[in-house]
C-alpha cells in the first residue's frame, strides 16, 4: 500500500488531490497531507522563493519522507526545494509540475503555460524550458493578471473563471498545448470552452505513485 505524503501551501489543495486519487482509482494509495501556508507567504515577501525559504521547505519534505514511500510537493513556487530535499533521502521527492512539464512538451509545438501567482513564473519557466530541450517545443509562460488576488481573497469562482478565460484566449492564438501549472488552477479546466488544458494534480500524483512503486522494487525490505 503506497504511502504518499503531500506538502501543500494551501488548504484547498487537499480536496484537489483527494479528488485526483479517486479519479485515478488509486484506492490502495494512502495520501497524507501537510499544509505549510507560511512557506509560500514567506516566499511572496521577497517576490520569490529565495535560498533560505527553499531550505526550510526541503527540511519539511525530508521530515515527511521519514514516513512515506514518496513525497509530493504541490506548490510550484517552492518547486526547486524538491531537488534539495532529494539529495538527503532515498525516498522519491517530486514536484507536482514535473510530470506536467514532460506531458505538455512531448508533442512539440507551442506550449503556453499559465500561472496565477507571480512567484511561480521563474521556477515554472526553468522547469518547462528544461523539459522542452528534449522535444523542441516552444514554451511561453504567462501570468493571469489579478487571478492570484482573487484566490487569496477566497473568491474561488472568479479565480477559476479568469484562468479559464486566459486558457481560451491562448487556444484562440493557436497554441498546440496549454498547461495550468499550479495545482489550485485545476478546476478551471472544466470551465474552458475552447480547449481542455493540461493540469498537474492527476499527472503529478500518478508520477509520485510510480516513483514509490519503483523504489519499493529496488528495496523490497522497505515497508
Amino acid at each position: 500500500m503506497p504511502r504518499i505524503s503531500c506538502l501543500h501551501t494551501a488548504e484547498t489543495n487537499i480536496v484537489i488531490f483527494e479528488a485526483a486519487r479517486r479519479q485515478l482509482r488509486l484506492d490502495d494509495v494512502v495520501l497524507r497531507h501537510r499544509v505549510r501556508a507560511d512557506l509560500l507567504a514567506a516566499a511572496e515577501k521577497p517576490g520569490g522563493a529565495i535560498e533560505p525559504i527553499l531550505r526550510r521547505t526541503a527540511a519539511e519534505l525530508g521530515i515527511l519522507a521519514g514516513a512515506a514511500d514518496a513525497v509530493l510537493l504541490t506548490c510550484s513556487t517552492l518547486g526547486p526545494a524538491a531537488a534539495l530535499a532529494q539529495a538527503t533521502t532515498p525516498v522519491p521527492i517530486l514536484r507536482v509540475d514535473q510530470a506536467l512539464a514532460r506531458e505538455a512538451v512531448k508533442g512539440g509545438g507551442t506550449v503556453i503555460v499559465l500561472c496565477a501567482a507571480g512567484t511561480t513564473i521563474t521556477p515554472t519557466r526553468a522547469l518547462f524550458e528544461r523539459a522542452a530541450l528534449l522535444t523542441g517545443a516552444e514554451v511561453e509562460v504567462r501570468l493571469v493578471p489579478g487571478a492570484w488576488e482573487r484566490f487569496k481573497a477566497g473568491d474561488q469562482d472568479a479565480y477559476l473563471a479568469m484562468i479559464a478565460d486566459a486558457a481560451d484566449i491562448a487556444a484562440g492564438e493557436g497554441a498546440a498545448t496549454i498547461a495550468l501549472t499550479q495545482a489550485s488552477m485545476a478546476g478551471a479546466a472544466k470551465l474552458c470552452r475552447e480547449v481542455t488544458p493540461l493540469t498537474s494534480p492527476a499527472v503529478g500524483l500518478a508520477a509520485a505513485v510510480a516513483a514509490a512503486q519503483a523504489a519499493a522494487e529496488k528495496s523490497p525490505t522497505r515497508s
